[in-house]
């Protein structure tokens, strides 16, 4: 195998409040001979998540934090350019976790093949992907749209957001999503046929959500909480579901969010 000089991305310290190019630092390694059994992989696509931001932290989680001076995680589809394992062949296609990297050395146990040409590699990212499964479960297990009910789904224009909706409409549910800009949701009305779509850098948000949904929310998808949140709260109808995917809004805050106090509002509901 030729010397190849890998270009890595690593935490150089954790973040306070929003990430700064300081946190981060730019490397530059060659690496190792292929040993029987290992793969060498050239990353084409990076898929750049919410997720990335706690992991960065120390903070308990639900998975390890990145250690300082390591790669910075990250789901890839990669190429394989060398290989030393017969299950991979040169040229082929794999979903992979290489990280913020440009070549990766793997024994191919946590790789899946996406074949020779794949006519959409970058969909094993996305749609089908990590974002898509997401969505659906999210969506159909806990959310369990029916017919004729209302759904509204913040980050309407993430990819987790935008199947969302677009399975709540195969379900027959109305759909008003919340995105940031007028552009964001002209598509989500005009491309993924949402029914709605407001944008909640208007200073009437709150206004017009209520407008949107005249018999109530049904289902509400959380990607963002603050004050989208805060404006759905009062909305929701008795017996609305609620799944949690996240909430962007806060994975940069340096203390406790302050909101107001909904406890009266949720004791009436009772």
């Amino acid at each position: 195998m030729k010397t190849v000089i890998n270009q890595r991305i690593v935490l150089a310290k954790r973040p306070v409040g929003e990430p700064k190019h300081s946190d981060f630092r730019i490397e530059q390694v060659e690496l190792n001979e292929l040993k029987q059994g290992e793969i060498l992989l050239k990353t084409i696509y990076l898929s750049l998540d919410p997720y990335m931001r706690g992991r960065m932290s120390d903070a308990p989680s639900y998975a390890a934090p990145v250690e300082i001076g390591e790669v910075m995680v990250g789901g890839t589809v990669s190429q394989v350019v060398a290989s030393k394992n017969p299950k991979f062949k040169e040229g082929e296609w794999v979903l992979s976790g290489n990280g913020w990297q440009g070549y990766a050395i793997s024994n191919g146990s946590a790789c899946q093949s996406l074949g020779m040409q794949p006519e959409h590699p970058s969909w094993a990212l996305g749609i089908l992907g990590m974002p898509g499964f997401t969505a659906y479960m999210g969506l159909l297990d806990i959310g369990q749209p029916k017919a004729g009910e209302t759904l509204v789904v913040a980050a309407a224009m993430g990819p987790v957001g935008a199947t969302v909706g677009q399975i709540g409409k195969i379900k027959g549910c109305r759909v008003v999503g919340v995105a940031g800009g007028a552009e964001k949701c002209r598509y989500a009305v005009e491309e993924l046929g949402f029914d709605t779509c407001i944008n909640h850098h208007d200073e009437n948000f709150a206004e017009q959500l209520q407008q949107a949904v005249p018999t109530g929310i049904d289902i509400y998808y959380e990607n963002v909480g603050g004050k989208v949140f805060d404006a759905v709260w009062p909305l929701l109808n008795s017996a609305a579901r609620v799944p949690v995917c996240g909430v962007v809004s806060q994975y940069n805050a340096t203390e406790q969010a302050q909101g107001p106090d909904r406890l009266p509002g949720f004791i009436s509901t009772l």
